[in-house]
This record gives C-alpha cells, structure tokens and sequence, in this order.
C-alpha cells in the first residue's frame, strides 16, 4: 500500500466500530485485510470482493489466524479475474468507506461493510514442500535391535 493512502489511513479506526455503523464512517480511509471468499464480475465492469477479515501484521500481510471480526466487501472499479482473487488468496486493501451492503450470508441478512477499493495487493500464494532427505524419516530396522544382535546375524549367517 502506497505511503500516500496509508497516511490518509486512520489506524485508529477498527472494523468493529465501522461494522457497527458503516454509514457514520462514509468517506474515511482504511486499510484492511483477509481472506478472499468470493469474487464476482458484475455487468457494469466492477467487481465486488467478499473478504473474511483478519487482522493484519507488521508488514500489511493478513495474519495466518483464526480470528476475525466479520466480513467487508470490496468494490474495485475494474474487471479482476476469479481465478486469480479466488477464495482463500490473502489480500489487503486501501480505500474508502462507502457505505453499507445487505446480502444474504447463510439464511440470514447480514450487514457488509463497503469499501471502494482505491488500492488492493494480492499476497503471493506460499507452498511448504517437504524435503525427501527428512520426510518421511528413514527406518533402518538393523539399529532397533541390541549391538550384538545385529553382529549375531552378520557373523552367522548361513548360505
């Protein structure tokens, strides 16, 4: 996020208190961040964004967390391919309060937070590999038995 739109950002404004009133925070900058649940292209060229919050860390990068606080919507102003924002990507936002969104969650309406997204980073998807040299552990069956075991089959062996 750019140093500009972080220090139009106020830090001290959280999600709870503009999810409790998203209408008394219109115009405010914030800069929020989690986990992408849906991306979809709507017909006007925009794309609307459902993140599960998460609080972010030292660097912007939402936290590898359980916690959240809710869910916001970011509405981006350009067409972003699905594939790409595709559910579970991180992703961290700067933009403006717009208001508040009603959308079916489950059986029930819940009330979204809206921001239009002035600038969103898409963190780099991490894999954790493996390495064959210590996993899975090599298994010699000759050291699970006694020292003189091992030398009794060695020495004694018939052919």
């Amino acid at each position: 996020i750019s140093k500009d739109l972080r220090g139009k950002a106020d830090p001290s404004l959280t999600y709870i208190e503009v999810f409790r009133n998203p209408n008394a925070y219109k115009g405010k900058t914030v800069i929020w961040g989690g986990d992408i649940v849906k991306t979809i292209n709507q017909k006007d060229g925009t794309t609307l964004v459902e993140v599960f919050q998460k609080p972010l860390g030292r660097r912007g990068e939402p936290k590898e967390t359980s916690y959240s606080e809710g869910r916001f919507l970011i509405l981006a102003d350009k067409y972003l391919d699905p594939y790409l924002f595709r559910r579970g990507r991180k992703i961290t936002v700067a933009g403006e309060i717009q208001g508040e969104r009603i959308k079916p969650l489950g059986e029930m309406d819940y009330r979204y937070p809206l921001i239009s997204g002035k600038q969103i980073h898409l963190w780099q998807e991490y894999y954790y590999y493996p390495d064959p040299y210590y996993y899975p552990y090599y298994y010699d069956p000759w050291w699970d038995y006694p020292r003189w075991w091992r030398f009794h089959f060695y020495y004694h062996r018939q052919f």
